[in-house]
């Protein structure tokens, strides 16, 4: 690993995926190698499931890349990079490319976006609690109504 490693490609998963192949030539490790060194590195990376990311043209799952180039021995900033071009793929935009590399200008690993969701997440769980009264106290209510209407 003398050269530098290949750079991903955000322009299609099957041009991404092909860029994953380069990146698995330039380790000059095997499937199993693979396996192991990802397992090493905190990561699960089955040899098989490696394998087959890298013969479909579909775009893997965040963690598989994840998993694949830390196996592969990149840095952290590299790793990242492949990370960024896999979501810019699957979201499909510049919009996502340009969130993210200001998140990461900021020190943040998650878009703004992800943090509002989950915020939004959790008013509507509370709210639904709220509204089923799960977190009101239990007061005895002496008052009763009738649904019979008075007879005349």
């Amino acid at each position: 690993m003398t050269t530098a490693p290949p750079t991903p490609v955000d322009t299609d998963a099957a041009a991404f995926v092909a860029a994953l192949g380069r990146l698995k030539a330039w380790s000059g490790l095997s499937y199993r190698q693979l396996e192991r060194r990802a397992a090493q590195a905190g990561h699960t990376l089955p040899y098989s499931t490696a394998a087959t990311m890298l013969g479909r043209d579909r775009l893997p799952r965040a963690e598989l890349v994840a998993a694949f180039v830390a196996a592969c021995g990149l840095r952290a900033d590299q790793a990242e990079a492949w990370l960024d071009a896999r979501m810019t793929i699957a979201y499909g935009g510049q919009l996502v490319a340009e969130t993210t590399s200001a998140a990461r200008n900021r020190g943040l690993r998650r878009p703004r976006w992800a943090l509002a969701g989950v915020l939004a997440l959790a008013a509507a769980l509370l709210g639904g609690m709220l509204a089923a009264g799960a977190v009101t106290e239990d007061v005895e209510d002496d008052t009763r109504t009738s649904l019979r209407l008075p007879r005349s």
